[in-house]
């Protein structure tokens, strides 16, 4: 089957085919770089039919499992739905017709895939667009909302809270940064200015073509690891004065091929690793060396490999999670499973263990959250208070998920949390907010009294200041880190769009 080779009008110029799709019932379609999509009888090898949909590239294609639409992109940043329909209300015959063009995308829509409920389509711009379709979606809930979203849903920052240092994840590369400091003083809202800037520390490159999968680095900032698809790195760093010198742990074990999630212990002494087959490693870290304590196999049924993981300040417990599995905890101390927390139907997106209590506190793509009191396998009272209650609808209705949860050291009844576009503060010493009041609640005026000032207060303290908001966390009592990724900065990065010409200019 040979594919016109004009190209919009210019002769003798190739034409690429950039996607085909198979239906059952012997029809090849395919997606060209002259902007048509194309029908053929795969027994005959004759063209059907032609749809031409853009003045530009349509560079992929997916089809439903029902076959009965597909969905296209092109490198305009539009997509294209086409549906089965029948030709007439009386006919069996059917055809294929293009039915909802959706213009989501500045860039290329480099990929697209088709669910039972919507159309899902990313590109250059570095969104991720899900886009339901409402005649398939019964009720009106968190599938019928669109969707656009810009950054993943797992940390790319570690922090070393010792030496107050940031690792960066990138794809093919590692950058170590120190934080600058500041003697100044001033009123609440002033921008202090830096008396000593921010330090490079590291850049680290990655062989071969393979991207990083995970990367930590140590809370003594003296380990960092990192894992491809393929190969696990372990490093010891040595600080002299400004000077930093690197060592790579060689002839790591064979069990140690890949992991999907890296996680130091509070002291620096121990280093868990999450494999891509399910087990989770847990390995001492000797000078300059390693030795290999103990393995947790996989749940039986399963080789889920567990995607997030959480240690208790004091190094006895790690919780550990997969995408659909429940949360395991593990007695680090015994080197045994102690408990796995009760199923839930949504994933969790973050996790993390409360100093001094051992308190888990989960959250769920659904915007909940639990709290799990480990020593004694239950959730705690407040948990069960806030599930009876409810929360907030406006807190339900966010559609960034939570993506870390730590804890104040001084102040064991607050949690602190922040998804993309929000940092919160959780007071369980305070009433939980019903759906009358105001969720988004700005702090009361400092010349109101102490009455009206308790009165307004719910557990929900919430701040929008800084986003999009790929890190937050503590350094010390005083200090919270915060990493911003501006939207106009990455847009900067990419090329310029394809220009359409609009009618009237």
């Amino acid at each position: 089957m040979l594919v016109d080779r004009q190209y919009m009008g210019v002769s003798k110029r190739k034409c690429i085919i950039w996607g085909v799709a198979f239906l059952s019932d012997g029809t090849v379609i395919s997606v060209d770089s002259a902007g048509k999509v194309q029908f053929w009888d795969s027994a005959t090898g004759t063209l059907v039919k032609t749809h031409l949909v853009a003045n530009a590239d349509v560079q992929s294609i997916a089809v439903s499992d029902q076959e009965d639409s597909f969905v296209v992109g092109t490198a305009e940043g539009t997509v294209f739905h086409f549906q089965l329909v029948s030709v007439t209300s009386s006919s069996s015959e059917k055809q294929w017709v293009r039915t909802k063009p959706f213009q989501h995308h500045t860039h290329d829509v480099r990929t697209v895939a088709h669910s039972p409920t919507a159309l899902i389509s990313g590109g250059t711009d570095t969104h991720l667009v899900i886009r339901p379709l409402m005649e398939k979606v019964e009720v009106k809930n968190y599938d019928a909302a669109l969707r656009k979203i810009t950054f993943p849903h797992r940390r790319l920052i570690s922090c070393s809270k010792k030496r107050q240092l940031l690792l960066f994840q990138f794809s093919h590369h590692l950058d170590l940064w120190r934080l600058g400091s500041t003697v100044a003083t001033g009123k609440h809202g002033d921008t202090l200015p830096l008396s000593k800037d921010a330090d490079h520390l590291l850049h680290l490159k990655t062989k071969g073509p393979e991207n990083i999968i995970c990367s930590c680095v140590s809370p003594c900032g003296s380990w960092i690891a990192y894992s491809t698809a393929s190969r696990f790195f372990l490093c010891r760093l040595n600080y002299e004065h400004d000077n930093i010198s690197l060592h790579r742990v060689s002839k790591m074990p064979a069990f140690l091929r890949s992991a999907v999630q890296i996680l130091f212990s509070e002291d620096s002494t121990k280093l868990f690793v999450a494999s891509n087959q399910g087990s989770l490693h847990i390995i001492r870290l000797l000078e300059g060396s390693f030795k290999h304590l103990h393995t947790f196999q996989a749940q039986s049924g399963t080789v889920e490999s567990m995607c997030l993981l959480a240690v208790s300040p004091d190094g006895n417990w790690l919780a550990a999670s997969g995408t659909s599995a429940g949360v395991h905890v593990y007695n680090v101390k015994h080197l045994k499973l102690h408990c796995t927390v009760p199923a839930y139907n949504f994933p969790v997106t973050a996790l993390a263990i409360a100093p001094k209590t051992n308190n888990l506190v989960i959250a769920h793509s659904d915007q909940q959250i639990f709290e799990y009191s480990i020593p004694d396998k239950q959730y705690t009272e407040w948990s069960r208070t806030i599930q009876k209650q409810g929360f907030h609808y406006l807190w339900l209705q966010r559609d960034t998920p939570i993506t870390h949860i730590s804890f104040h050291p001084k102040r064991p009844m607050h949690i602190l949390l922040h998804d993309a576009y929000m940092f919160c503060i959780i007071d369980k010493s305070l009433p939980l907010p019903n759906d009358k009041t105001l969720l988004y609640n700005p702090l009361p005026p400092t010349n109101e009294s102490d009455v009206i000032r308790r009165r307004t207060a719910h557990a929900f303290k919430i701040s929008k200041r800084y986003k999009p908001l790929l890190f937050m966390d503590l350094l010390d009592e005083r200090t919270l880190v915060a990493v911003e990724r501006p939207l106009d900065d990455i847009i900067a990065q990419l090329p310029p769009p394809i220009k359409k010409k609009k009618f009237g200019t």
